[in-house]
């Protein structure tokens, strides 16, 4: 199955979030990545969802969240013509023994040191999805503590918007 990336515009109202990920349950589709966030304006929000599934199924999915009554607007991004990031933060043990190849491995990575103790080392990583999803695995060698991501946020490139697409 294809990973898909929407971005749905609705109105900033009590329930919408729930109503749009039911279209998602009553449709199966698994929601990989879930970010909700507010717009340039408090009159709306914006859900960006990875899931897969074929071109069929998908298209349906999308024809179904129109139905809604407080989507304003979908828009399909992809990685060629939009920028996606998400924001993970890890904490990891500080371990006297292990301590050196964490610390190369966030400075390889990018990450950021946030927060070091005694007994954890805390980094942040903004990147994209599968370089993240890189790092998570090479600390599961050193004894994760505990992990918090954000969900990916995506833009399209250049002067288009979400709002100016309300395709109703």
């Amino acid at each position: 199955m294809n990973s898909f990336t929407i971005a749905i515009l609705v109105k900033n109202k009590f329930g919408v979030l729930n109503r749009v990920t039911s279209m998602f349950r009553r449709r199966q589709f698994n929601i990989a990545s879930l970010n909700v966030s507010e717009t340039e304006t408090d009159e709306y929000s914006r859900i960006t969802v990875i899931s897969a599934g074929d071109e069929r199924t998908k298209d349906q999915l999308i024809d179904q969240l129109y139905k809604l009554p407080d989507v304003v607007s979908i828009k399909e991004l992809d990685e060629l013509t939009s920028i996606s990031r998400e924001v993970l933060l890890i904490k990891v043990e500080n371990n006297p023994e292990t301590r050196r190849d964490v610390l190369d491995a966030a400075v390889a990575f990018g990450a950021e040191t946030v927060d070091y103790s005694k007994a954890s080392i805390i980094f942040q990583l903004t990147s994209k999805r599968k370089k993240i999803d890189e790092f998570v695995e090479l600390m599961r060698d050193y004894n994760i503590i505990e992990i918090c991501r954000t969900g990916v946020g995506t833009l399209e490139r250049g002067g288009d918007t979400l709002r100016q697409a309300i395709n109703l």
